[in-house]
């Protein structure tokens, strides 16, 4: 739990335990610790140098521990100050990239990132810096990273980023499919399933997206496609194969199961009916004995299922997938 104030688990192991005998000798505590006396030594004089220790001048040999609400609290502030100029410089060297790429050169749009580990670095890098949403297409062939399974991911939700995932089926069946799933919808991903997905695809706060190049070549590399009209048809590419797969939810049993595509009730319908009549909202809550917030949340849910954003546009595709009868000419 220190780790974030530069202690590694040893330090931190020993301070904590003397925290809690207020002091002993190098031998005592090696022997609680379970560590050469050696290497208990060098670990307290590396807690000196924090400040979190110190030798006793009443009683050569042993060690006092500095009480945690003082010293703790210098190395917090300390960090602090350390991460302010860090945010500091980097919004500087921001401002300087900025000015420099106001006119980007086209190779300047493609980076070509090559081998295992830079590929996976270079993935986790582009989850890591992830504001708003994340969309991926995942395949059943990995290459350099694995489809869904990194600690970027799961720090990137915890931050309320939020993710679009498109599967192929053969990932749902694979060995580790379920347990991925699994995690991921319980981070509130959500997560569609189709036959085949074009080619794997990532793409940060429309941005930002990698793309792995062939197998011909002899060991893993990407395109990372910064924001450009490239980048414009590789978010197009996700948006047509997310329209086309089918929801993926957890039943009750913690088991998967693909949803169907949402339908308009009865009532949907008879709101519908009325609005393309010509009636306003408040006047088919009326007819139709319903609230008016009711009537206008049902109107949303619609424009989501038929993903459309104006009540124009709903009421063409209403017709379009013979939700209502088409009127007889």
């Amino acid at each position: 739990m220190l780790g974030a104030i530069g202690l590694d688990e040893i330090q931190e192991a020993a301070y904590r335990a003397l925290v809690g005998l207020g002091a002993a000798e190098v031998g005592d505590l090696a022997q609680r610790l379970g560590l050469p006396e050696e290497d208990t030594g060098r670990t307290l004089r590396r807690l000196e140098g924090h400040g979190l220790v110190a030798q006793s001048s009443a009683h050569p040999g042993r060690w006092v521990a500095a009480p945690p609400g003082v010293a703790l609290s210098a190395l917090l502030t300390r960090q602090r100050h350390e991460l302010e100029q860090a945010e500091l410089a980097a919004a500087v060297l921001a401002s300087e990239f900025r000015a420099e790429a106001t006119q980007p050169a086209v190779h300047d749009l493609v980076e070509v990132v090559t081998g295992a580990q830079a590929v996976a670095q270079r993935f986790l890098q582009l989850q890591f810096g992830a504001e708003s949403e994340v969309c991926a297409l995942v395949t059943d062939k990995p290459m350099a990273i694995t489809g869904m399974e990194n600690d970027a991911e799961q720090d990137a939700a915890a931050r309320g980023v939020a993710y679009r995932v498109v599967l192929e089926r053969d990932v749902v069946t694979g060995p580790d499919g379920m347990t991925e799933l699994s995690a991921a919808l319980g981070r509130n991903e959500q997560v569609r399933v189709v036959d085949r997905v074009p080619t794997k695809l990532v793409v940060a706060d429309r941005s930002l997206a990698m793309v792995p190049l062939t197998r011909r070549f002899a060991q893993p590399a990407a395109l990372v496609v910064h924001a450009s009209g490239l980048l414009e048809s590789l978010m197009g590419l996700f948006e047509e194969v997310w329209r086309q797969g089918m929801p993926l939810r957890l039943d009750g049993a913690d088991g998967l199961t693909e949803e169907g595509p949402a339908q308009p009730d009865s009532t949907d319908l008879q709101i519908l009916s009325l609005l393309l009549a010509g009636l306003t909202d408040a006047a088919a809550a009326k007819q139709l004995d319903l609230g008016l917030r009711t009537v206008q949340r049902r109107v949303k849910r619609l424009m989501e299922i038929a993903e459309v954003t104006t009540r124009l546009q709903l009421g063409w595709h209403a017709y379009e997938r013979n939700w209502l009868s088409r009127p007889d000419h």
